[in-house]
């Protein structure tokens, strides 16, 4: 499982969750994840259609996309949605 994250400096709510992902990943180094600066990277925006800001997009193994979510998320529900998605 890999987790695409998608942000911007100028994303207030962008910034609220950069802590929130790095205290995740800290606790689980098995854990991938990709971040995208919605500027720097137009192709990836365009490939994933994203219209809100941050976004976050979980893939299984073959890089298929199994679950989307928008905007602020709560620790606790990203802890859940990776220990319900990790096998994928």
């Amino acid at each position: 499982m890999k987790v695409l994250k998608f942000g911007a400096v100028w994303c207030s709510s962008c910034l609220v969750m950069r802590p929130r992902w790095e205290k995740i990943e800290q606790a689980n180094s098995w854990l991938q994840t990709e971040y995208y600066d919605v500027d720097e990277f137009p192709e990836m925006i365009k490939k994933y259609s994203l219209k809100t800001y941050p976004s976050f997009i979980w893939l299984d193994k073959d890089g298929n996309e199994i679950i989307r979510r928008e905007g602020e998320i709560d620790k606790k529900e990203i802890i859940e949605l990776i220990n319900e998605y990790k096998e994928k």
